[in-house]
């Protein structure tokens, strides 16, 4: 199920329970997952993109090693508020993934993700080497703790 807004995503998500990200670009796919608590994001992998049912087979078995229950994808959308291709692409690779599993799938607007990462991975030191290595992964916990950063102010207010 692909749910329109983070409140029809909280409204699907049971009371606890990991969630898993994604920062899907075109060579690689960043992966983050949370806590069962929902507090904090960690980034884990990052995975070489090849086709499809080879990215959904690895994505849902890391979402299954760690007993995840909602799945968070980066929207990246321009910066004037449009969605150009890559937006696109985002919500076709949603529609498949929703045909494989039963977990809600959310989108969470990506913008300056990247730059976020990077700045945080060159205020911690972090050689260009091993910055191409993490970024993506870097990126995707950055969009899942906004995520949890949103569920976390719709469970105040309720």
């Amino acid at each position: 199920m692909i749910c329109d807004s983070a409140e029809a995503f909280a409204a699907a998500l049971p009371r606890t329970g990991a969630l898993i990200g994604a920062d899907l670009g075109t060579v690689t796919l960043g992966v983050a997952v949370s806590d069962g608590l929902r507090s904090v994001a960690s980034p884990i992998e990052t995975i070489k993109r090849k086709k499809f049912t080879l990215d959904a087979a690895r994505f849902l078995a890391i979402s299954e090693g760690r007993a995840c229950v909602g799945i968070v994808l980066g929207l990246p959308i321009n910066m004037d508020g449009s969605e150009g291709p890559r937006a696109q692409s985002t919500r076709a690779f949603a529609r498949n993934l929703s045909r494989l599993t039963e977990l809600p799938i959310a989108f969470w607007d990506e913008r300056l993700s990247t730059m976020a990462a990077e700045r945080a991975l060159l205020e911690a030191d972090t050689s260009r080497r091993r910055r191409a290595e993490v970024i993506d992964h870097v990126a995707a916990g950055y969009i899942l703790q906004g995520m949890l950063d949103r569920l976390g102010h719709l469970g105040r207010q309720a």
